[in-house]
Formats: structure tokens, C-alpha cells, sequence
């Protein structure tokens, strides 16, 4: 948007100071800088060349001098037309914003990248994992959305409070009609699965007809809830043309909604199969459970999708992509389960309007969530058919850029944003929060983007968070070098300090867990990782037996920290001998390095004397 143009803005020379301070300003500045004030009728007017993120690092000082204008608003001029012509008081400056936004002297005194990520190896700091073949480690930016947050998790306001004391005894009508619907629904579907063994076919007719019964109970579910109407757009295409039903993921109306609107087969969590009456209910949809954590699962999974949707006797599939529930205002990481099968594919949005009660089920309790749903008047619930998204014809299309189509078609109907944060991320903040940090949200990483970048799966980060929250992180979530080496038994030296500085890629003394994984899942994924493992513990053997020693170890170690007392060493064993046995075998060897790879620069200083890159790339061991 600001590409070869040049946009002048006023900065009143009394906040030049302060401008100064954000170092942005160009030296020509400090020749004008003893401007005088007094007795200047018109605008002085001064010339800086700055680029376009320069000056948005200064637009908090213009805001008192800029006219009114509405949050968000991008259409507001930022001065009035007559700007200009005025007389003023005080002397200003007029900036040039240059919209050269790849040019090489913005930010000239912090090291970046143009995609803004921030790169150590521009900060002069010394790389111990170069012998990897790592050139540097670059963490994007923190993103500061919470696409699972609850945006009215508390009962606020007078009126909120005066409409649950009035609604209280609605509410336990409410409550009596969602547990009589419940109990009918269940009695009915018992009745309907009753006798029947051939799960791998067609649910027969009979038995789909006494499922009307439970559909009929859904709805009356749903408007116990407080959903009396519900709005929708569009209709449901046509079995055959899109045997496939998509949609967002807000709160567990959804599902009950769309098993009364469309009795489809969904996809499931095997977990499901043991919640109380809903069991039972989602066996009758002939579910397809997966296990999300098991390769076998999900390939089993994507065959049973493919096998129910080529065939016309199952109903249409129901799956939510996103893996979980978010509040609304994002989309997030798309699972590729809907869209391997190639099959064209019915997306569909479905929206909560409200005003003072959020009712997506995210950082909330589910028993207050339906609490606050039965004291409402009404909640609102929209549900929009989108055109059906096929495949390309004649070509077999990547499941990725299908899923990229039909989530820009989502995200377009519902006017978000997509994002990179996945189910991975909802596993590090329920993480986050069972570890009873305050600001769970601080640990996210937006986990779609790490998965691509690293091949790293979401157990894996979940295990690299247990040994950040080991370092003791405050309230921010940062980690102090002295915690850091704490927990990974290092002894503060300039080797151990340069380990650290690769993480602190923001030179602040303190690193945060984006930054810790992003550097332990660059140095874990390496494509010498591996070998380098194997030819440092091949190395570290002195004996045959094929088991390294304390004072193997520590000898090996003290190339790379000299003066380690013997206490130092024994606290290095200890850690790397995983089962505890008083030695350390390939296995323990291996385990303790994958879990703390940072680790693997403490053998740096004898694998590049022992030439190990040339050696692996040479197809060496």
C-alpha cells in the first residue's frame, strides 16, 4: 500500500525529543535541533527521509496533535485539508514516509529480516550448532491473538446480572425440557441401534427413521438452550453433489445442530465414544472415530472418509477441520482429513451475534457456558450454505491447496482472518493453564507454521514446554539465562552465554518459549542431527562396552567448558543418564538429546576438530 510513495506527516518539534529516543530519525535531525519556538507564526518546515514501519513506530506521538478520529478508521485523513494554510504556534517538521518497504536502512539499529523476523546471526553472536549446518535461527514476531479466548467469561454489568435473577426460573424450565429431550433421544436411539451388528453398512431405513425421534429431541435441545429460531442462508447441496459438509468450530451447538439439520456421519474423537447419553447417540451417526496422536488412526480414518463418501447409501460427512473449538474471530490451521479424498466439498459458516454474552466455548467452563445459555432471553445463531468447493478436474489436487480454498472461502464468509495456530496450540495453553501460569496464552506458537517449518509435531512441543516451565518463567513468560542453565546443568561461561545469546535473538537477557522452541526444533531437525549424535557418543567411548562413563563424559564436555567442577559433571551424567542405571547407553544417550538438543553444542569443539561436516556430508559416519 505504501510501495514508491512518499506521504508527508507533522511532528511538532516539541516531541522531536522523544522521537529521538525511538532512534529512527535521520542524523540530519540534530542540525535543527535547537530550533527556536517562540515567535515563529507559520510552519518550519523540515524534510526526514524515513520508511514506512519508522514511522509507524512514531505515530503514538502524532495522536494528540492529529484531528478526532475513529478507532480502526484507515480512510480518516490524518490532517485536516487546510492543514497547511493555518498559522501554528509551534514549529514543525514535515516527514517524508518512504514506502520502500525492502529497503536495507530500516531499522538500521535493530537486525531483521524483511518477512520481520529477527536473525542472531545479524547480532554478531557466535553460532556453537554451525557445525550442524545451522546458519541461524530467525523467530517471527509474537502474534498476540488468543483464538481461543472467551471474550465474556464473567458475568459483568447490571443488566447481565438483573436478566439471570429474572431468567432463573426460566432456567429451570429450561433445564427440565434439555433433560427429558436428552432422556427421550437416548431411549430412542437405544431402540434404534438395538439388534443391529453390520456397522460397516448403511444404517437400514427402518432404523433411520426411528432416529427422527432423536433429531426431533435435538431441536428441542437447541431451544432449551435459548436457539427458539435459527437463521439460515442458502441449503444444503445435494448429497451427490457434495458428499462432504465442512464448518467452523465455535462452540457444541454445532454439532447438535447439524444432527437434527442433516443426520450426517461425522468424525470424531475416539474419546467421544465414552461421554455418558452422547455416546451412544454419535454411534448411531456411524461415527468415525480417530486417535489425531496415532499415524495408523488417521490413515484409517481418511480410507473410512473415502469409503463413505464414494458410496450413496451413507449420509454425507460431517467433519470440523479446525480439530476444535475457537470463539469466532479467526480461522484457524485447517486438518487435511476432509479434503485427502478429493472429494468436492460444501463449506459452511455458522456465526454467533451477541452483544453481551460470548457464546463460543472456549476458555470456559462447559457448566457455566449452559448456565449463562439458560439464563439468556434468546441467543442468536446463524448458519450460511456456501457454494460447494471441488477440486480441480483432471488433475489429482494437493490436499493442502484444497484445504487453502475452502478455508479462504470460510474465512471470507465470516470476514476473519486466517491464522497459523492449530490444535497444537489449544494443547500448549490447556498445557499452559493445568501448570497454572497466569497468562496461558503466552505460550502459543501458532504450531500449523512450526509443523511446516520443522516437521515438528504438538507432543513434541508439549514436551519442550514442560522443560521451559522447569526454567521457572515469570510473569511475562520469559526465562533468565541463570534458569535456563539451571535445568539444562550448564555452567555459566562465555560458551554456555553464546548457546543462550542464539535464543535471546531479541538481546533482551531473556528469552521467551516461542524462542526456545524455535531454536531447539532448528537444531532437533537438522539434517545432521542425527549422525552428529551418533558420532559424539561413538567419540565419547573409551571402552568396549558400549557404555559411557562419568569421567568419560567429563572428559569430552571440558573441551568445550573448561574448569567444570566434579559436582557439574555428576549433574551432566545424571541428566543424560535417563533410566537411571549408573551409566549411559546409546539409548539414554540418544533420548536425553532429542529431549534437550541444545545440548548437542556441548561435543561441538571435538566433532569440528574431528572435521564432522565434511565427514557426514562425504557420506561418512
Amino acid at each position: 500500500m505504501l510501495q514508491n510513495q512518499t506521504h508527508p506527516l507533522l511532528l511538532p518539534t516539541t516531541n522531536l525529543r522523544k522521537a529521538e529516543k525511538l532512534g529512527v530519525l535521520s542524523e540530519s535531525f540534530h542540525s535543527h535541533n535547537n530550533i527556536p519556538l517562540p515567535k515563529v507564526r507559520y510552519p518550519f518546515s523540515l524534510s526526514l527521509q524515513l520508511s514506512a514501519l519508522e514511522v509507524l513506530q512514531l505515530l503514538p506521538l502524532f495522536r494528540p496533535f492529529l484531528p478526532t478520529m475513529a478507532e480502526h478508521d484507515l480512510i480518516t485523513p490524518l490532517l485536516p485539508n487546510d492543514g497547511h494554510s493555518q498559522p501554528c504556534d509551534e514549529s514543525q517538521v514535515i516527514i517524508t514516509v518512504d514506502g520502500d518497504l525492502s529497503s536495507n536502512e530500516q531499522f538500521s539499529n535493530r537486525p531483521s529480516t524483511q518477512n520481520g523476523q529477527t536473525n542472531n546471526n545479524q547480532l554478531g553472536i557466535e553460532n556453537p550448532f554451525e557445525f550442524l549446518g545451522a546458519n541461524g535461527i530467525h523467530v517471527p514476531p509474537a502474534c498476540t491473538i488468543d483464538p481461543f479466548r472467551n471474550h465474556t467469561p464473567r458475568v459483568e454489568g447490571v443488566y447481565e446480572w438483573l436478566k439471570i435473577l429474572i431468567c432463573v426460573p426460566i432456567a429451570i424450565l429450561r433445564l427440565v425440557l434439555f433433560g427429558l429431550s436428552l432422556l427421550v433421544g437416548y431411549v430412542a436411539t437405544k431402540f434404534a441401534l438395538h439388534g443391529w451388528k453390520d456397522k460397516q453398512n448403511p444404517m437400514p431405513k427402518w432404523r433411520c427413521r426411528l432416529m427422527w425421534v432423536t433429531r426431533i429431541s435435538a431441536r428441542c435441545i437447541l431451544f432449551s438452550f435459548g436457539y427458539h429460531w435459527i437463521k439460515r442462508r442458502g441449503r444444503p447441496a445435494p448429497r451427490e453433489t457434495a458428499p462432504i459438509v465442512v464448518s467452523n468450530h465455535v462452540s457444541y451447538i454445532e454439532p447438535i445442530f447439524f444432527f437434527y439439520e442433516l443426520f450426517p456421519t461425522i468424525v470424531a474423537s475416539e474419546s467421544h465414544d465414552s461421554i455418558p447419553f452422547v455416546g451412544t447417540i454419535i454411534r448411531a451417526m456411524q461415527v468415525i472415530y480417530v486417535n489425531r496422536f496415532s499415524p495408523s488412526s488417521r490413515k484409517h480414518a481418511v480410507s473410512e472418509i473415502k469409503r463413505k463418501a464414494s458410496s450413496g447409501r451413507f449420509p454425507r460427512l460431517l467433519l470440523f477441520p479446525e480439530g476444535t473449538t475457537t470463539n469466532g474471530r479467526l480461522l484457524i490451521s485447517f486438518q487435511l482429513g476432509a479434503f485427502i479424498p478429493g472429494y468436492p466439498i460444501q463449506p459452511v459458516v455458522v456465526r454467533y451475534p451477541y452483544v453481551h454474552f460470548d457464546q463460543s466455548w472456549g476458555n470456559i467452563a462447559l457448566a457455566k457456558l449452559m448456565f449463562r445459555m439458560f439464563t439468556q432471553f434468546h441467543n442468536f445463531m446463524e448458519v450460511e450454505y456456501l457454494p460447494v468447493v471441488s477440486p480441480l478436474e483432471n488433475q489429482k489436487e494437493n490436499a493442502v491447496h484444497f484445504a487453502e480454498k475452502t478455508s479462504h472461502a470460510i474465512a471470507t464468509a465470516l470476514n476473519v482472518m486466517k491464522t497459523s495456530y492449530s490444535y497444537g496450540d489449544f494443547m500448549l495453553l490447556a498445557k499452559a493453564s493445568e501448570s497454572k501460569q497466569e497468562n496461558p496464552a503466552l505460550y502459543m506458537v501458532e504450531m500449523a507454521m512450526v509443523e511446516s517449518t520443522f516437521h515438528l509435531s504438538s507432543l513434541e512441543a508439549v514436551d519442550f514446554l514442560d522443560t521451559f516451565f522447569s526454567m521457572n518463567p515469570d510473569t511475562s513468560g520469559h526465562v533468565k539465562i541463570n534458569d535456563f542453565l539451571r535445568v539444562l546443568r550448564l555452567k555459566a561461561c562465555s560458551f554456555t552465554e553464546r548457546i543462550f545469546g542464539l535464543l535471546d535473538v531479541e538481546q533482551r537477557g531473556k528469552i521467551t518459549f516461542k524462542q526456545f522452541l524455535f531454536a531447539s526444533a532448528h537444531v532437533l531437525k537438522q539434517p545432521l542431527f542425527r549422525q552428529a549424535c551418533e558420532f559424539a557418543f561413538t567419540e565419547c567411548l573409551t571402552h568396549v562396552n558400549q557404555y559411557i562413563s562419568e569421567q568419560e563424559l567429563g572428559d569430552f564436555i571440558k573441551l568445550a567448558i573448561p574448569n567444570l567442577e566434579q559436582y557439574e559433571v555428576h549433574d551432566l551424567f545424571n541428566l543424560f543418564d535417563t533410566d537411571h542405571d549408573g551409566r549411559i547407553s546409546r539409548e539414554d544417550f540418544f533420548a536425553c538429546l532429542r529431549r534437550n538438543p541444545l545440548l548437542i553444542a556441548l561435543f561441538s569443539p571435538q566433532l569440528m576438530h574431528k572435521n564432522f561436516s565434511g565427514i557426514a556430508k562425504g557420506g561418512g559416519t
